[in-house]
């Protein structure tokens, strides 16, 4: 029997489609990412039938929404098959569910982007109102993840019910921990897009604009923190096989994925600091919420150091940094995961200059955040999956990875990392400045403040460039490994634990226990302010059409 991905070629088939998705929509957000550049910097405008406006809701869901949700589920389908025996049927059936349930919702909110009736950017809550369908598109989508989660539950909880007293497989664990974010995370969003369509249609008058911003965070900035869990599993678990070494703790390992899913909910509030209608108290409580996710991103940082070091060392590595000469830059499966890993440095720091009551009013609304953004998800996770891409698609294709292709993608990172640099320095610099963020191009009158971001914004157009080619790139390596490369069987990278490790505790695999924990974190940020909205509400918006 042919074997793929454990137990079944249709596993293989799955996540090969996702994988497929995922990549398309990259190419159209890079298309939008482009147009957007060079209309703000004012050597374009784009046409009255699809303006700056569209391309940059276009450029948000479809990136934020689809290639990131696309990618993860595929990626952690395939791990969940491969160390779990392979996918049960009905799981299988779940998942390619969930697939054409999120691609009905996705035409759902794309045709209505494309006759400018939901050009309301990839945040979407009122008082903007975008077309009810834009909405009931959103609402497909959500379905469609959860059904995904709900199939990896099963997967899960079959596995342990006939594995008594294991341990989960560490990928699997990494799975499990993506998927309970996905569903809890959503549940806010899924409440706040409820209400908005019975006020998109027209059959309320009003909606309270507070109440919405505060359900919409809960999930927004829980998804970048699901992104990024789905880049340090790849940090933790493949990248040591790729270097040759071992993974690092084990028990460290579980705490971390346990850590942020506690905590990572509550981290939404600090978008919300400069919003009306919440006490100092409440909101200085929020900032030390959402640094708490900083301790298991240090841990992770020393973690995946140490690795290094350590392989290094037993490569004949002398002297402090002298693991580094020993590294395998020329694997793009290494190279483009370890850039990611170091961009997240100053990507991490710069997330707690926006938690940070104080600095982000200064940063909060401008081309900072952008830039933030882009060095995060732009950087350290989009570049983690595109390291991934290389060996995993590959492995569900039944292809190898060419010396000629690693190339490819070696060049392709070098350039998605020059743009990524060039682009999100300006970003940051600029947002200093003072220039706003969402907007297009104007020059407010030819004053001066606005005429200082200029170089910047052009700046950010060679930075575009120099991604439009990495993307290009890395889109040709996507489509050889899955339809062109040689024939042949790809290694999945599962790193061992480290010798002599000590034993983990099974408490780690209380998942229980790890989610009541989270619901009271969740209920410490939410149930006060919520309530405070309700009761004191403001007098209510009606919907506004910008544009």
């Amino acid at each position: 029997m042919n074997k793929l991905l454990g137990a079944h070629p249709r596993d293989a088939a799955l996540s090969k489609t996702y994988m497929f998705v995922a990549f398309a929509a990259l190419l159209l957000g890079g298309i939008m990412g482009l147009l957007q550049a060079i209309e703000r910097a004012g050597l374009f405008e784009m046409p009255s039938y699809f303006t700056y406006y569209q391309a940059l809701t276009t450029h948000g869901i479809v990136l934020v929404v689809v290639l990131t949700a696309f990618f993860t589920i595929g990626y952690f389908y395939a791990a969940l098959s491969h160390t779990l025996d392979g996918l049960l049927p009905k799981v299988r059936k779940m998942a390619w569910i969930g697939f054409a349930l999120k691609i009905v919702g996705f035409v759902f909110v794309v045709v209505p982007l494309l006759m400018n009736k939901a050009t309301v950017m990839y945040t979407f809550y009122p008082p903007m109102k975008a077309s009810p369908y834009f909405y009931i598109g959103l609402v497909f989508i959500v379905l469609g993840v959860w059904m995904c989660a709900f199939g990896a539950f099963i997967q899960v909880a079959t596995w342990r019910k006939n594995n008594r007293g294991k341990h989960l497989p560490i990928l699997s664990f990494f799975a499990t921990g993506v998927f309970v974010l996905l569903f809890f995370g959503s549940l806010g969003v899924t409440v706040e897009v409820l209400t908005i369509i019975p006020w998109a249609f027209g059959w309320t008058k009003t909606i309270n604009v507070m109440v919405s911003r505060t359900l919409f965070w809960s999930f927004g900035h829980t998804l970048v923190n699901i992104w990024y869990l789905t880049a340090v599993s790849a940090w933790y678990v493949i990248v040591p096989k790729v270097i040759g070494g071992r993974r690092f703790s084990d028990v460290l390992t579980r705490f971390v994925v346990i850590a942020l899913v506690i905590t990572n909910i509550p981290g939404g509030f600090h978008h919300q600091i400069v919003d009306p209608g919440m006490s100092q108290a409440l909101k200085f409580m929020h900032v030390f919420m959402s640094l708490v996710i900083a301790i298991p991103s240090m841990m992770t940082a020393y973690a995946m150091f140490s690795v290094f070091e350590r392989r290094g060392r037993e490569l004949g590595g002398k002297g402090l940094l002298g693991w580094f000469k020993k590294m395998p830059w020329g694997d793009v499966r290494f190279l483009a995961p370890f850039i990611a890993m170091v961009a997240f440095i100053p990507g991490g720091a710069g997330g707690i200059v926006q938690t940070t009551n104080q600095l982000n009013q200064v940063v909060h609304n401008t081309l900072w955040i952008v830039g933030h953004f882009h060095l995060t998800v732009g950087t350290s996770v989009i570049l983690t999956f595109f390291g991934i891409s290389y060996w995993l698609i590959p492995y569900v294709s039944k292809r190898v990875l060419t010396p000629r292709i690693n190339k490819v993608g070696v060049i392709q990172t070098v350039f998605w990392t020059i743009g990524m640099a060039i682009m999100t320095f300006s970003m940051h610099i600029a947002g200093l400045l003072g220039a706003p963020r969402r907007t297009s191009y104007t020059t407010y009158g030819d004053h001066a403040v606005a005429a200082s971001w200029d170089p910047y914004t052009i700046v950010v157009v060679v930075g575009a460039a120099f991604l439009l080619v990495g993307g290009v790139l890395q889109l040709y390596a996507v489509f050889h490994l899955m339809f062109r490369a040689p024939k042949g069987e790809t290694e999945f990278p599962l790193a061992e634990p480290e010798e002599n490790a000590s034993a983990t505790p099974y408490w780690t695999e209380r998942w229980g226990r790890t989610i009541i924990l989270m619901l009271l974190l969740v209920a410490m940020a939410y149930v006060a302010p919520l309530v405070n909205f309700i009761i004191n509400a403001p007098p209510g918006s009606p919907p506004f059409v910008t544009w």
